[in-house]
């Protein structure tokens, strides 16, 4: 066992470091799939624009499932073995199963291995976000999980421009060759001390996944933060990746490409999550930093729908980049989780929390497909994105300010 960290560390410590970079590569891996879905089935044979669809849809779901999965292995392992073991764990078997992606020849291939990676990826910012958490004062550790986001979310960027300079088998090489490249860091990085504290205290039960579902009060509380993250995911796992499909629907002046669509949002996700985290900080409050860009968000959504129709491409892509700032929450919504939980819940809770708010995707494309059937491809969407705002609105109004709280304590 490493020697825990000093009690008061540096903002730019090696576990923020690393937590950056490690969020750097996750992000990289997690949206390649939808940077390159088009170029790749195709390379493998499917040609329809219906079943590019549909089979991107299904390869989504795949992934996204295995971050469910992943969520609730990884969460359990951060608080029984240590917010370590999951950090450089996850890092690994998503970066072997991302060298593998760059070999299928068929769809099935391509399916199992996207499970295998979302399982992977769904690690490594819960663990990272716990461990800077615990790491960093109070006063400064919602700076420290800012530098994590603002740093990490680039990567997609990274990812566009790898996929078009080197096509999509040698962005998943180039990706899971990042993510071992990373694993030489581990010697630099310290447990954090606070899961040390409790991991010697016997009586303690740690990463009870179950308890979360126990306890009324706590149980409330749970679900109420998985509503904050899901807006994020209905904004990048539908009006994103199938920005294409929604650039035929709105009847822009030229063809759309999911890349560029992903490029642009995530380009806003930088700045995003960068005024979040500092507008949580400054205000000194996480709840009002969230409503400002939920409703932020919200009028965004309305833009895309309903204010481009007939627009050209160069301003689809503006609005995907502002749209992408008015989701930048994300490290927020993952910090607000790791401070609402006890130690010997904290990782569990900080990496099911955005596991399941990302696998929200999995019940979003179906309710999605209903609603695009029966209302129409624009309004089935904004109705959508209206129930997941609504409802992340008003678990932020009804969960308790957590900033400045103190975390050495156990549930």
């Amino acid at each position: 066992m490493q020697a825990s960290q000093p009690a008061k560390s540096s903002l730019f410590s090696a576990a923020v470091i690393v937590a950056a970079l490690g969020y750097f590569v996750d992000i990289y891996d997690l949206i390649l799939f939808s940077i390159v879905r088009v170029e790749s089935l195709k390379d493998l044979g499917i040609t329809a624009p219906a079943e590019v669809t549909n089979q991107g849809l299904f390869l989504i779901n795949m992934q996204m499932g295995g971050m469910l999965l992943g969520g609730i292995l990884w969460g359990v392992l951060g608080d029984k073995k240590g917010r370590l073991s999951v950090l450089f764990g996850s890092i690994l078997m998503y970066s072997l199963a991302n060298l593998a992606n760059g070999f299928v020849q068929t769809v099935e291939q391509y399916a199992w291995l996207r499970l295998i990676a979302g399982i992977g990826l769904a690690g490594e910012l819960g663990a990272g976000i716990t461990l800077v958490s615990e790491s960093l004062p109070k006063e400064k550790r919602g700076y420290g999980t800012m530098i994590v986001a603002t740093v990490g979310v680039s990567g997609a960027m990274l990812g566009y421009w790898v996929g078009q300079q080197l096509g999509w088998r040698n962005a998943y090489f180039v990706g899971g060759g990042l993510g071992l490249a990373l694993l030489l860091l581990r010697v630099s990085v310290f447990e954090s001390g606070m899961f040390q504290q409790v991991q010697a205290q016997t009586a303690v039960v740690r990463g009870n996944f179950l308890s979360l579902f126990t306890n009324p009060a706590r149980l409330g509380k749970y679900l109420r933060i998985l509503l904050i993250g899901v807006p994020l995911w209905f904004v990048v796992g539908i009006l994103v990746t199938l920005a294409p499909e929604f650039g035929r629907a709105l009847g822009l002046q030229g063809e759309v490409t999911a890349g560029l669509a992903v490029f642009w949002c995530y380009f806003g996700l930088v700045f995003g999550d960068f005024m979040s985290g500092a507008l949580s900080q400054l205000w000194h409050s996480r709840n009002k930093a969230l409503k400002v860009f939920l409703v932020f968000c919200a009028v965004l959504v309305g833009v895309y729908l309903f204010g481009i129709k007939g627009a050209s491409t160069t301003t689809f892509y503006a609005v995907c980049f502002v749209l992408g700032m008015s989701v930048g929450f994300w490290a927020l919504f993952v910090t607000v989780a790791a401070e609402q939980f006890g130690t010997n819940l904290r990782a569990t809770v900080a990496t099911t929390a955005p596991n399941f708010a990302r696998g929200a995707v999995v019940g979003l494309v179906p309710a999605f497909k209903y609603l695009s059937g029966e209302l129409g491809f624009l309004m089935g969407a904004a109705v959508l994105g209206g129930i997941t705002l609504v409802l992340a609105f008003w678990a932020v109004s009804t969960l308790p300010e957590s900033y400045g709280k103190d975390l050495d304590y156990v549930e």
